[in-house]
């Protein structure tokens, strides 16, 4: 059994089958990749891992709970953090003031955009949040502004922000989408880091296949809602069905 169990998963939206019975195991402490032809449903069956999105069929179970109909705060609490496609950061606020948040809502549960005036009060949650910083190695960024950050530079702080609540599972949506080559592997060498220092487990979703090649150890493709094939990277290179998911002919 997977930390991540989908079992029979389907779902359409009118008259499209974005999903049709689809299995998937995630294991514990891996890192596994879902990738697919624009439209095979990556981006759906990412939103049924984390409640937003409740299939027709199936279930989606994580550490033996069921995700379905959560909200997110109690996705969260169940130890699964998400990183989007675009960053999902404030930014009004500086780097530091962005890692308070999610340090006050692991504490008390609420996502409060003024916890960092109380930051002079909190010590432990401050000291927590700058382990984090200097960890993704950001903490002599700690009072720029985010948006005037780089993309890569946003990327690092979502990141850290999922990462100060000690998830299980993290989530990653094209997390190199926008980016340019160098920030990509940064990207690429601070996940290598994490998982060597972390118990975590992460799905990835992901169009780079430099990306995927150099973090997976399980892939699995879709293609039009259905999986095609779950392997080891090694045995999914040069797979003629991914290449005819990929290129429209088997090879």
């Amino acid at each position: 059994m997977g930390i991540l169990e989908v079992k029979d998963v389907g779902k359409r939206f009118g008259g499209l089958q974005a999903l049709g019975d689809v299995n998937l195991s995630v294991q514990e402490n891996t890192v596994h990749a879902i990738i697919g032809p624009n439209g095979a449903g990556k981006s759906t069956l990412l939103n049924c891992f984390v409640g937003k999105l409740i299939p027709d069929t199936g279930s989606v179970m994580f550490d033996g709970q069921s995700v379905l109909g959560r909200t997110p705060y109690e996705i969260n609490q169940m130890g699964i953090s998400r990183v989007f496609q675009t960053p999902e950061i404030f930014g009004d606020l500086d780097v530091m003031e962005n890692m308070m948040i999610p340090c006050f809502a692991k504490r008390d549960g609420s996502f409060r955009l003024h916890a960092f005036e109380r930051v002079n009060d909190e010590k432990e949650l401050v000291e927590q949040a700058e382990q984090m910083l200097i960890d993704v190695n950001m903490i002599d960024k700690r009072h720029m502004n985010a948006s005037s950050m780089s993309r890569g530079d946003k990327r690092r702080l979502e990141m850290a922000m999922c990462l100060v609540q000690e998830p299980k599972l993290l989530l990653l949506d094209e997390p190199t989408a926008g980016m340019a080559r160098a920030d990509t592997n940064n990207t690429i060498d601070l996940l290598k880091e994490i998982k060597e220092k972390r118990d975590i487990t992460m799905a990835i979703i992901e169009h780079d296949m430099h990306v995927v090649f150099s973090l997976a150890e399980r892939i699995t493709v879709l293609a039009q809602g259905t999986p095609l094939v779950e392997d080891t990277p090694e045995n999914i290179k040069g797979h003629p069905k991914v290449r005819e998911a990929y290129l429209g002919e088997a090879h």
